[in-house]
């Protein structure tokens, strides 16, 4: 492994500085990107009369969004269609009985998005991709990758389910997410933790950003949101620290020794508890966490 040469700073100003909530204006510009979404789907003629709710998600909704993630994302969610998964074949049988075979499809509803998008923005602003669709941005709104959902539906029996959201990419994968579920969580834990879980997100996601331009290999593969879903992981006891750089130690010593097997954190889960984070389905595996976890150590200097 790369050998990390500690850097000569005073940490406990600069943890300080990265922890602080998202300005208002960064807010404000996000909220503008929602608002214009919603518009654009009020214009269309297609998709104003269905059941849809647009909602911003991922880091800007968390509100541990950092100065490198200039993108919102934003998702558009249709209800008038829902996927579903079922604990066994009995259930999926009885839960039939009372819902309909959905008419309207994914295809289409993805295809009726993007002509709102475009008829709102502009063709030359927005692009198409996999999963999303991204929007440019201007001077009251920042860029925004927009995403079509519909309902995801896990069944526990019959009459109760977990609501989620389900995507289709245009390369064929399917991709469930809980939204909700993870807001949920994470403003609990921030309040449990006297709000410093989301600064410590805010940190270590920061740390994350600049050990990557500095060219530390093991930051590199460390998406935004395993970083946030690995300070989930910590246990409270480990916030309970006046400073930033007694707090940091803490996350992320606990984290280091508990990624030091996959046994050991196996059943570990993403902020929503309903996704395990180091499974085969996902992007990341449990070692590249546990060497970035490493890295980080050395690049602030802990002993």
């Amino acid at each position: 492994m790369t050998t990390i040469i500690a850097k000569t700073r005073d940490w406990e100003s600069v943890f300080s500085t990265w922890a602080k909530s998202p300005s208002k204006t960064e807010m404000e510009r996000s909220e503008n990107a929602e608002r214009q979404v919603y518009q654009a789907i009020q214009n269309c003629e297609h998709l104003r009369h269905r059941d849809i709710k647009v909602f911003t998600q991922g880091s800007y909704r968390n509100r541990v969004n950092v100065p490198r993630e200039s993108d919102v994302d934003i998702g558009v969610l249709c209800f008038d269609t829902f996927f579903s998964t079922y604990p066994d074949d009995n259930v999926k049988a009885l839960a039939k009985r009372y819902t309909a075979t959905a008419t309207y499809t994914y295809k289409q509803f993805k295809k009726e998005l993007e002509s709102a998008l475009v008829d709102r923005f502009g063709a030359a602003h927005v692009v198409r991709r996999d999963k999303a669709f991204k929007v440019d941005e201007n001077t009251y709104r920042v860029k925004a990758d927009v995403a079509a959902f519909f309902e995801h539906r896990r069944y526990q029996d019959v009459k109760h389910y977990q609501s989620g959201v389900q995507m289709l990419t245009d390369k064929g994968r399917s991709i469930i997410n809980w939204p909700e579920q993870h807001y949920r969580n994470g403003v609990l834990k921030n309040s449990t933790t006297g709000r410093r879980y989301k600064r410590a997100v805010r940190i270590l996601k920061t740390l994350r950003n600049e050990m990557a331009e500095d060219g530390v290999r093991a930051a590199k593969p460390i998406p935004s949101f395993l970083v946030e879903c690995l300070v989930w992981n910590a246990l409270e006891s480990d916030f309970d620290h006046s400073s930033y750089r007694a707090l940091m130690r803490a996350v992320l010593a606990n984290l280091f020794n508990r990624t030091q097997r996959d046994d050991q954190c196996s059943e570990w889960g993403e902020v929503s508890e309903l996704k395990y984070l180091f499974r085969s389905m996902q992007p990341w595996t449990r070692q590249q966490a546990h060497d970035f976890l490493d890295a980080a150590w050395d690049y602030i200097g802990y002993k």
